[in-house]
């Protein structure tokens, strides 16, 4: 993996050399390794004229160790340079094809594959490319700049168009910012946004000038005017329907199989992360099978029993004899934070951030790549609320009558922090079926809903917002999609925007922070189409999440790991407010700073405080998204 950025001025202003290189070294930890620069001043005369272009580039070795993988790299007439960030793990095949076209290669690496894949195939070469990847190509001859992400977001690229026609770009937000002329006026409909789901939605960021480039999208500029295009979306029709149960489960093992041998492909060392639950379990029993050696696995827990997985990673490390490391999760993590907020550069909620960057930073000093389970939940409907929203459409057609007095009885039972809590989540059930399909799944999945809005928004914050924005989120992508099914709608929704914007934002900022590559043998685009066609009734079957997936497992994991319901990788923030983050907590929310920001009510704020430390009502979520905001806003807007 590596770090890229780059600015590109159309009238020939000059590039600034110490801005490009503050933007490259904002991301050192993306690309330890090694670095590079190209810069390339354009003509300011009439007769001359020109675009100026500046590319940058940190290094995190993967393939081919040698510096002829050094980046900005260009083709062979110099014509065509890029600056990429990503695995084409298919990368052996198209050279042959390449070759058989006539090119020769200097190195062994994918970016020289990616670079005469375009020089061949134009953007059409997109579609070839099997992998995760984020990448920025400047071609001399056409005077365009074409940057594209790969299909699921697993890699990050921002941007910003200046109001000359000028553009910006990097791999973070932060390495952006380290472009002075890119403004800082925050977007409230993202904080609202981010305050509905804990992150901020692609295309937005929490800056009005900045924007993502979205998953599967590509980005042309020329001449200062910006074409943006979406190249792939998941067909969820032609399902497999004359097929039987055994076949699918056949083919989805193989086509599973095929997708870690190629994310196995690595001049480094490799390992996996273990959680204990089905995804990973399968991974790590499959690379077993491949690979004759000990796998190196490593795991992450905590003291309180209930967010503990620990138990069920050593079932499997110990069945399949893996070189097991484990760390356990404490309070002082959080000397973390900082850093984190500063690499995530936008308010980002989900706490498991915290695990999964303490994870990556044990298991770097063992390796350099590991594989996850990322894209198991999404695949094979692993979250309850896909059987809540199955169940949901009939309870609301019949027995919606009874949802005043269930609420009310429910009222009866507090909030308990655990994370397997049931009352919290029959409450949030209930309360959705109040709702449309599709703003009852808002409602699910929401952290500050409408009510909760409206009593700590400020009369000012509340007029640049409207509840409609996260509405829109939902119905855009329940309108794009290719689901029929109203629950495959959902899933394919996640896909789009919690696994795109949360997970995988995740797992990038937390793996990359210490130079370590996360591969998911899941989010293979050829495995996905794959699973896109398999009825939903066999991979939600009933009550039964995962159903085919737990099928192809049975083989290869203990009944106790097939059979364990989903625990969810969670951190026990409510019991830390109440316990060792009490004061800072406290400090940080309730002090003059933060409540004068503009954005909340001064006593919805301490009341929030107030019930949470009482024990009554489990606000650790919110709690823990308003002292993020906070910590960013002191990072990044307080300057």
């Amino acid at each position: 993996m590596c770090g890229i950025c780059g600015h590109i001025n159309p009238e020939g202003k000059p590039i600034d050399p110490e801005i490009l290189l503050s933007m490259r070294e904002t991301m050192r930890h993306r690309g330890p390794d090694d670095d590079g620069l190209y810069i390339k001043q354009g003509s300011t005369s009439k007769r001359g004229g020109g675009v100026s272009v500046g590319l940058g580039h940190r290094r995190l070795s993967i393939i081919d160790l040698s510096r002829a993988g050094r980046q900005p790299m260009c083709n062979s007439d110099g014509k065509i340079w890029i600056v990429y960030n990503g695995e084409v793990y298919n990368f052996e095949d198209l050279r042959r094809e390449l070759i058989a076209r006539g090119y020769r290669f200097k190195s062994r690496t994918d970016t020289e594959i990616v670079l005469y894949a375009y020089q061949e195939f134009s953007t059409e070469f997109l579609s070839r490319l099997r992998g995760m990847f984020a990448f920025a190509i400047w071609d001399e001859e056409k005077n365009r700049l074409f940057l594209a992400r790969d299909r699921l977001g697993q890699k990050p690229l921002f941007y910003s168009l200046g109001k000359d026609g000028s553009l910006s770009f990097a791999s973070s937000l932060c390495a952006l910012l380290a472009d002075t002329s890119v403004p800082r006026d925050i977007d409230h409909t993202a904080i609202d946004l981010y305050l509905t789901y804990q992150y901020v939605p692609a295309p937005l960021t929490a800056f009005k000038a900045i924007k993502k480039l979205p998953p599967a999208h590509f980005l042309v500029w020329e001449k200062g005017n910006l074409l943006v295009k979406r190249y792939w979306a998941l067909d969820y029709n032609n399902k497999l329907e004359d097929l039987g149960e055994a076949e699918i489960a056949e083919a989805l093992l193989e086509k599973l199989r095929e997708s870690i041998e190629l994310r196995m492909i690595s001049d480094v060392p490799l390992g996996a992360f273990l959680s204990g639950g089905i995804d990973s379990s399968l991974i790590v029993a499959l690379m077993s099978d491949i690979h004759p050696e000990p796998i190196r696995t490593f795991s992450i827990g905590f003291e309180e029993s209930s967010y503990n997985e620990l138990p069920y990673a050593r079932v499997v490390a110990g069945k399949y004899c893996t070189e097991h490391h484990e760390f356990k999760v404490r309070p002082n993590a959080l000397d973390i934070l900082p850093d984190l907020v500063f690499q995530l550069g936008e308010p980002f909620a989900d706490a498991s951030i915290i695990p999964t960057y303490c994870v990556s930073r044990l298991t770097r000093d063992y390796v350099t790549v590991a594989l996850n389970g990322d894209g198991g939940d999404e695949n094979f409907f692993g979250y309850d609320r896909y059987v809540a929203y199955k169940y949901g459409r009939y309870y609301r057609k019949s027995l919606k009558f009874l949802n005043p007095f269930l609420l009310k009885l429910l009222t009866m039972w507090p909030e308990s922090p655990d994370i397997h809590n049931r009352v919290r989540r029959v409450k949030r059930f209930l309360e959705g079926m109040a709702y449309p399909c599709g703003e009852d799944y808002i409602k699910w999945v929401c952290h500050f809903d409408k009510r909760l809005k409206s009593d700590i928004y400020t009369n000012g914050f509340r007029t640049t917002v409207s509840d409609k924005d996260a509405y829109q989120v939902i119905l855009t992508l329940f309108e794009q999609s290719t689901a029929h099914d109203p629950v495959e709608k959902i899933l394919d929704f996640d896909m789009r925007s919690y696994l795109a914007n949360d997970l995988l934002v995740k797992a990038d900022i937390a793996s990359m922070a210490n130079s370590l590559e996360a591969r998911s043998p899941f989010l293979d685009h050829h495995l996905m189409e794959y699973v896109a066609r398999i009825p939903v009734h066999l991979r939600l079957r009933h009550w039964t999440k995962k159903y085919i997936l737990k099928k192809v497992a049975k083989p290869f994991l203990p009944h106790k790991i097939v059979k364990r319901p989903k625990m969810g990788f969670g951190v026990p923030l409510g019991y830390w407010f109440r316990n060792e983050l009490k004061s800072y907590a406290a400090d940080l929310l309730l002090g003059q700073q933060a409540l004068s920001r503009g954005y909340f009510k001064k006593d919805a704020i301490r009341t929030l405080v107030r019930e949470h430390m009482a024990g009554g009502v489990d606000h650790g979520d919110r709690l823990w998204s308003l002292l993020i905001l906070e910590l960013w806003h002191r990072t990044f807007v307080d300057r």
